[in-house]
């Protein structure tokens, strides 16, 4: 039995099901295996992992579970869903994680609230390598408070966020505006850096900034930039240029450089922009 089996108790196994192997679904369904529940999933393209009962379709995955885990893309999410539609069980509650719109997250409520399922939002926080299922997760809707306790029954801990379906996902899409900016922009500088021979510096200078980053310093960041947005306009012009002469497409200098001068001039900044060219 495995070490962790024995937080489900004497009674009948939680029945889950997982639709969609990837990154996330198949560390999900293994630590799900692992924790004693009883797994079974569903991929057209990827095999299920250890542990898991592989199945023949979604509705053939879902039929009698308690718990569906959906974890395909975002633009999946409807069809795994429809396709689920006839081997759901009422009163079973659909936990859908993937990373798509607060107003996509309520239509799949609707549609699987006609098939007398609860679906909940499920926002996951950070990176699930290493992590699994005990990934920082956040959940929303009416029956969040029944996830949480279905997970707390096999000892995962989630947090539960007050409001309806799309209230997780929109917490979770306008954290992704700084991270996943951000990651694009130290891609894009670190190019740069590369192809100015200096790499080692850049990559110790950007971790060193990030080290010291505390609550004083986003305060720093939204007051700065909203006093400093013309000056720091011309500062990204600048830097875009040099990424162009180093031979790396400024994607993210010129975004910023865009969205700097529509704070510092508003309208003004597109033709402002256009006579510089």
């Amino acid at each position: 039995m495995p070490e962790d089996a024995s937080v489900v108790g004497e009674s009948a196994p939680l029945r889950v099901a997982v639709l969609g192997f990837g990154e996330a679904g198949t560390e999900f369904a293994r630590d799900l295996a692992t924790l004693g529940a009883d797994v079974r999933g569903f991929d057209p393209k990827a095999p299920a992992p250890q542990g898991v009962l592989e199945c023949t379709s979604d509705a053939d995955a879902v039929r009698g579970a308690e718990l569906v885990f959906g974890l395909t893309t975002a633009h999946e999410a409807e069809s795994a869903l429809r396709q689920a539609l006839s081997g759901l069980t009422p009163g079973a509650v659909w936990a859908e994680a993937n990373t798509g719109t607060p107003a996509a997250k309520v239509r799949l409520a609707e549609l699987a609230a006609e098939a007398g399922v609860d679906l909940v939002d499920v926002a996951i926080m950070a990176p699930v390598p290493g992590r699994g299922i005990r990934t920082p997760m956040q959940v929303s809707g009416s029956a969040a408070p029944g996830f949480v306790d279905l997970m707390a029954g096999i000892g995962v801990p989630v947090e539960l966020v007050p409001g309806p379906v799309g209230v997780a996902s929109s917490r979770k899409l306008l954290r992704s505006v700084v991270y996943k900016g951000l990651a694009a922009a130290v891609v894009e500088g670190l190019a740069g850096a590369e192809a100015a021979g200096c790499a080692d510096w850049f990559r110790d200078h950007i971790a060193g900034e990030f080290r010291s980053f505390d609550e004083d310093t986003l305060d720093r960041l939204i007051s700065g930039t909203y006093a400093h947005a013309a000056r720091r306009a011309d500062e990204m012009t600048a830097a875009a240029g040099q990424l162009t002469e180093l031979g790396v497409t400024p994607r993210i200098a010129t975004a910023a450089r865009d969205a700097l001068q529509d704070i510092a001039f508003g309208d003004e900044g597109a033709s402002r922009d256009s006579r510089g060219q």
